[in-house]
């Protein structure tokens, strides 16, 4: 049976073409979704003749690929079959993660479901209903099964709909801490046992939890909840089935009070990796590492993703991208969708360098997350500059 379509059919349309576009940006080619071409002008203005529009450098640079979407539900949808192309079994996910479009927090918690061993990317329905893209992701993805041909192929969160024609799971949650808490056991459960670290976030500055998506992804630590008024229930009891787990709190006091770490200390080891932006925390967290928690990116050689802090939703949507290829962590825009102080800096240091020969040199590459208005051409460019290898003698200097 077919899941049933979303209402909007133009938007069903216009998701599957944004669809194709970032498949063929990433194959070295691009394409576009209107059909008038560019037209060029010479010296006193006349029109000459039409100019074929390729798309570029919107859709891909040399050193980055865009997912040229202004909705979570086509980012989730394009991320996902980013990551499993598809062709056979083997390119296939066991299972997919549903979350719905609106519950930001539930799709941040459902990121560490790409973890291993589930790998499962996460796709959004919306209010009850199961988009266009989404059926058409879900088609193309086949999962096979958690376990085998007979496990759950679709993990429902929360309030997602379900996925007909698709064995589906559960993992029930009125409320972010106790949905996270849900999902944290079910991966245990998968995994064979509680992972020794936690990260914690506030529900309250989606901002500022947004980078816990993309290492929940990569290392299987769970995302909980905090709220300004403490430590909710369900995260407590969530925290002790680890045993005393070393907890990670993302965000500044300012976002995290110190009254809430207190009572998180009762529970385990407690850091605070955080800084007065959203932009510059997430930073802090790519940049962080103790012992085997953290992307201790520090030096050249590694992928990126970024997005807008404005669209927190996007965070556990664009999460695979982190947990597979090139991993790396999440960094985010200005609110404006322009590159933050603290983001061209961070750049800047691990702006990859060669002495002699290029092509024996380590590369950095990113994924640009969302439409123009996420994150700026002007921005894209800058990161695409910052990304390139130089020679080290003409290489600028990097910040203090």
């Amino acid at each position: 049976m077919r899941a049933p379509l979303h209402p909007s059919a133009r938007r069903a349309t216009a998701a599957l073409l944004t669809l194709a576009a970032v498949g063929l940006a990433a194959c070295g080619g691009a394409t576009r979704t209107d059909t008038q071409p560019a037209v060029a002008t010479g010296p006193t203005g006349a029109r000459s003749a039409p100019v074929p529009d390729l798309a570029f450098p919107v859709l891909a640079t040399k050193n980055t690929t865009r997912v040229a979407s202004a909705d979570a539900v086509i980012t989730a949808a394009a991320v996902a079959r980013a990551v499993y192309p598809g062709g056979d079994t083997v390119a296939a996910p066991q299972a997919v993660a549903l979350a719905d479009r609106r519950d930001w927090r539930g799709a941040l918690a459902g990121a560490v479901l790409m973890a291993p061993p589930v790998r499962a990317p996460l796709l959004l329905t919306d209010n009850g209903e199961v988009p266009a893209v989404t059926a058409a992701a879900l088609d193309a993805l086949a999962p096979t099964g958690l376990g085998g041909p007979t496990g759950a192929q679709a993990i429902r969160l929360g309030t997602a709909a379900s996925a007909p024609g698709l064995r589906g799971r559960a993992v029930p949650g009125n409320d972010a801490a106790t949905l996270a808490a849900n999902i944290d056991q079910l991966r245990s459960q998968l995994a064979g046992r509680p992972s020794p670290s936690v990260v914690v976030v506030s529900a309250d500055a989606p901002s500022y939890a947004m980078a816990a998506a993309a290492w929940a992804a990569k290392s299987g630590d769970p995302v909980l909840f905090v709220t300004r008024g403490g430590v909710p229930d369900p995260t407590r009891q969530a925290i002790a089935l680890h045993g005393r787990p070393r907890i990670y709190v993302l965000g500044p006091a300012t976002v995290v009070a110190p009254a809430v770490v207190r009572q998180l200390q009762a529970l385990g080891t407690v850091s605070r990796i955080g800084a007065p932006s959203a932009a510059a925390t997430a930073v802090a967290f790519a940049r962080y590492a103790d012992g085997r928690f953290g992307w201790g990116v520090i030096d050249p050689g590694h992928g990126l993703v970024v997005a807008s802090p404005t669209r927190p939703a996007d965070a556990g949507a664009a999460a695979p991208l982190s947990a597979s290829g090139s991993y790396g962590p999440l960094l985010l825009t200005d609110p404006k969708g322009g590159l933050p102080r603290a983001v061209r800096d961070y750049l800047l240091d691990i702006r990859p360098g060669y002495s002699s020969d290029p092509v024996r040199g380590v590369y950095n590459r990113a994924w640009i997350v969302g439409d123009a208005r996420a994150v700026t051409p002007g921005a894209q460019a800058s990161i695409d500059g910052l990304l390139e290898i130089a020679p080290v003698s003409n290489r600028p200097p990097q910040s203090p």
